[in-house]
């Protein structure tokens, strides 16, 4: 019967000893799965990164003529309102520096009309 016990012990203990392994072995697995999961993962983000860039790149280049042909238009208009009013200051110049040259230099004394008049 001692030797039978000693048998069950030792079954038990060989029992004990395959459970720890395939635990150890279990959590090895789970440790490698893990990294595998985030080593695809970043190569995932990155290959996703890579497209949506290439994706602004293509619509960037797709936009680029109509801004520059906004500008274009821009810059026209900008330069016909600029002939505008260079050709209203030439014609206006000589009237406008007349007139303020006639309220400087001609000069009509009188009382200010808030001045009442002593008696």
């Amino acid at each position: 019967m001692a030797s039978q016990q000693s048998q069950s012990i030792q079954t038990l203990l060989e029992a004990e000893k395959e459970a720890a392994k395939v635990v150890q072995q279990a959590r090895q697995y789970r440790v490698q799965k893990l990294k595998e999961a985030r080593t695809q993962a970043t190569k995932e983000i990155e290959e996703y990164r890579k497209f949506k860039e290439e994706e602004f790149k293509a619509f960037e280049a797709s936009h680029v003529g109509t801004t520059h042909s906004a500008q274009v238009a821009v810059d026209k208009d900008t330069e016909v309102k600029r002939a505008e009013i260079s050709k209203a200051y030439g014609s206006h110049k000589d009237t406008v520096v007349k007139k303020l040259l006639d309220r400087v230099v001609l000069v009509n004394p009188e009382l200010h009309r808030n001045l009442k008049k002593a008696e």
